[in-house]
């Protein structure tokens, strides 16, 4: 009987470290994954956006930066984002944090499009 009851105890022990394992796991996944939340760079080159479609994780701040000679302006009307007039070399940054795909495009050159897929 007394070994019965060891083997149990032994099993439930394996049980709860396993448990514990996968606990520590999944907190080490969540915590990777707002880290990627750092940030994503969108380049404006030759009147195209780079990468598009973009997709990121909630939490990620984007920042595009204009590398054509001309200015270029970024505009999300789902967003309500407008930004300011980006001169060459200029960059403008934005936090998303609502979960969803933004379709935006450069108010100047509004044949200019990109989009950002924001996963939660």
């Amino acid at each position: 009987m007394l070994m019965t009851d060891l083997t149990a105890l032994a099993g439930r022990r394996a049980l709860l470290r396993r448990g514990a394992a996968s606990a520590i796991l999944a907190t080490a996944v969540i915590i990777g994954r707002r880290a990627l939340a750092a940030d994503a760079r969108v380049a404006i080159d030759n009147f195209a956006f780079s990468p598009t479609p973009l997709t990121i994780v909630q939490g990620t701040t984007v920042t595009w930066e204009n590398r054509d000679d001309i200015p270029h302006a970024i505009y999300c009307p789902a967003l309500n984002l407008h930004s300011h007039q980006l001169d060459t070399n200029e960059t403008f940054g934005y936090r998303f944090d609502q979960v969803g795909a933004f379709d935006y495009n450069c108010s100047i050159h509004p044949h200019m499009r990109g989009r950002i897929v924001v996963s939660g």
